[in-house]
């Protein structure tokens, strides 16, 4: 029941997750489409596809000033450039056109991105109610389904364009939901200059950025851990960051209801502890069987560590200051997607991947020093604006 009535609560706002999960799970779906089109190499590939990341993590730090100035409109703006932005990179035959159209893909992602988590943070604030977790779960439903039909529609023949055209559309149906979500907090005539708190901003961002960090090395290291260090098959390989998948999704719902109970630290800590844990069994496993228990038991761990540190930048800034907060602890923690692939090719080439999966339960126990001290912050009533 929690589930469904903050669903409810946040369904302007959600509509966006929705929206963001199915894009980006059509195009997971499609990659193979996408570089057998383009014709270049896996490494070449690889860098294309970062121009996505050159357009995010900049944008992120600019969407605030995008959030102010639109106020109400720009949840649905955001919206309709990320159904513009799919466009190029849709009709790109060319490996410049492409990487350009990724970049535009990636501005508009951080746009919709911060504008949404922080339309949900405010309606938490004025709830009183941990949504977070939901609306993130929605995200990976969605992203689920849509993977799951495109590769439907692959062994159709339906063209890549047409199920980009299908999502837009969809996109374009969500438009006057999404204007219903809230305006941001006004600025305070008196105080309106103060300074964005610097280091639970800084803490947060550490925190989720060690949780996407640890999420991308079981994504794209999972399959090869299963199939060279323990001998499994492609398919067997394949059910690593599967598995990964649908515990998440299972964790986020799960940790609703959760986090409805417990304080946003307390949930990050024991979720750091469980992730940890699976992480390590991964690591350590003799066989494939084991290493899935592992990569489950890390899904579950890792899906909740994300939404709750957004969700207490939120917490931690005065009203005015949420999306700025949320900007910036994302610019810090999408960093993670540049630091794993050094992180863990250079562990594994070096000391081979248990170590490398090793390192990266470490990091996950790293969490809980920040914790503790944002835990001591939000005891502290005069510390936290009203």
């Amino acid at each position: 029941m929690s589930i469904r009535s903050a669903l409810l609560l946040t369904r302007a706002p959600g509509a966006a997750f929705v929206v963001m999960g199915l894009y980006w799970g059509v195009f997971a779906a499609h990659v193979p489409v996408f570089r057998d089109r383009l014709g270049v190499e896996d490494a070449t590939f690889g860098l294309l596809l970062l121009g996505s990341s050159i357009g995010l993590i900049p944008t992120m730090w600019l969407a605030p000033l995008f959030d102010r100035a639109l106020r109400r409109a720009a949840l649905p703006v955001a919206a309709g450039l990320l159904a513009l932005a799919w466009i190029t990179p849709a009709l790109a035959t060319a490996p410049l056109a492409f990487a350009v159209g990724m970049i535009g893909v990636g501005v508009a992602s951080g746009l919709c991105d911060v504008v949404m988590n922080a339309r949900v943070s405010q309606i938490e604030a004025q709830s009183g109610r941990s949504l977070m977790n939901a609306n993130h779960g929605l995200f990976s439903l969605a992203y689920g389904i849509a993977a799951l039909a495109s590769g439907v529609t692959r062994e159709a023949g339906l063209p890549m364009l047409t199920v980009f055209g299908g999502v837009g559309v969809m996109t374009l149906l969500f438009l006057p939901l999404l204007s219903r979500a809230p305006a941001p907090a006004a600025v305070p005539e008196e105080g309106g200059a103060a300074r964005l708190p610097l280091w639970p901003v800084v803490l947060c961002g550490i925190i989720v950025m060690i949780a996407f960090l640890s999420e991308a090395t079981v994504e794209s290291w999972s399959a090869l851990h299963i199939e060279r260090t323990l001998g499994g098959g492609a398919a067997q390989g394949a059910l690593g960051p599967a598995l990964l998948g649908v515990t998440m999704t299972l964790g986020r719902f799960g940790g609703q209801a959760l986090a409805e109970r417990l304080s946003e630290t307390a949930v990050i800590r024991m979720a750091a502890l469980v992730s940890a844990i699976g992480i390590s069994v991964a690591a350590m496993a003799p066989v494939p069987m084991v290493a899935y228990l592992g990569f489950a038991v890390t899904g579950l761990g890792i899906s909740v560590i994300g939404p709750m540190g957004l969700a207490l930048a939120g917490r931690m800034v005065a009203a005015h200051q949420r999306a700025q907060a949320i900007a910036r602890v994302a610019v810090i923690a999408f960093c993670a997607f540049l630091i794993a692939p050094v992180l863990m090719g250079g562990l594994s080439q070096a000391l081979g991947l248990r170590a490398a999966f090793g390192a990266v339960a470490l990091l996950l126990l790293m969490i809980l020093p920040p914790v503790m001290a944002l835990r001591r912050r939000a005891a502290d009533p005069g510390a936290v604006p009203a």
